[in-house]
């Protein structure tokens, strides 16, 4: 599962594990923190807004160069790119000032985070065990914009495959539409699939002149069983095959080119 429904809003399952982990740690954190007779939640705060924004750093540094034409790209947290180590370096490292600074909260705060890490370690590893265990490409069969009924495995052709979720309402999908084009141009070796979500080929021929688009493999998907299937509960999703079929990772919520160069890291190509 990608993705989990909450109301109206629907949560990536990696930001739903994070924000769990924090609740943990501020729960933990409540209940040794009134034995100790100190408050820690303000300071567990500044501990995950630190991770974060190392994480964004670290994010950044590592593919600058695809930031380099917009700056304000590094501010747009919407492409989901964070750096994992440098977010726990982060962490640790605050945690560590915070403890050797204050005294009293030391005991409380090292419970709290140690919970925190180890909720957010623990079932994030039991969820990729479980996600990786047998994530082959769905056999259904769609449709080119003729008509033409065909496979993903058929579109791609024993190589590894970019397989993006959208529809013309979607405005992220929109937006990361010109990076995934630009992708496909500048990658021949792996094959990218844009599978519309429950709209007809009409539509989406408008749409694609309208944004003068010239994607190639466009399928359409009227029932919008690509999402059910793969887990998606929203727009856009894009699933990465390697040459073999089986999904290597998943990114939900709108591309940037440096998220999508982080994501194309998953295969093996030569």
């Amino acid at each position: 599962m990608l993705s989990v429904n909450i109301g109206p809003l629907s949560l990536p399952m990696s930001q739903l594990l994070l924000i769990s982990a924090f609740v943990i740690a501020l729960i933990v954190g409540a209940v040794s923190g009134r034995k100790e007779g100190v408050p820690i939640a303000g300071t567990l705060s500044d501990i995950f807004l630190a991770s974060m924004v190392a994480a964004r750093i670290g994010f950044v540094i590592q593919y600058f160069e695809h930031y380099q034409e917009n700056l304000w790209g590094i501010i747009d947290i919407r492409d989901g790119g964070f750096h994992i180590i440098a977010g726990l370096a982060g962490a640790l490292a605050l945690t560590a000032w915070k403890l050797w600074r204050h005294a009293r909260i030391r005991r409380p705060l090292s419970i709290a985070v140690a919970s925190g890490l180890l909720t957010w370690g623990s079932v994030s590893l039991l969820v990729t065990l479980a996600e990786t265990s047998s994530r082959g490409m769905p056999q259904a069969s769609f449709k080119l914009l003729d008509g033409t009924p065909v496979t993903l495995a058929e579109v791609a052709e024993g190589k590894p495959a970019v397989v993006n979720l959208w529809a013309s309402w979607c405005p992220p999908c929109i937006r990361e539409m010109p990076v995934l084009e630009k992708a496909q141009e500048n990658h021949p070796d792996i094959t990218f699939v844009f599978v519309n979500q429950g709209e007809h080929p009409e539509t989406i021929n408008e749409f694609m002149g309208e944004q003068k688009l010239s994607i190639q493999n466009v399928l359409t998907d009227t029932g919008a069983s690509l999402g059910r299937t793969t887990g998606s509960q929203a727009l856009p999703t894009t699933l990465f095959y390697d040459a073999n079929g089986q999904q290597v990772n998943a990114h939900m919520g709108e591309l940037s080119s440096a998220s999508l160069a982080h994501n194309l890291k998953s295969f093996t190509t030569d």
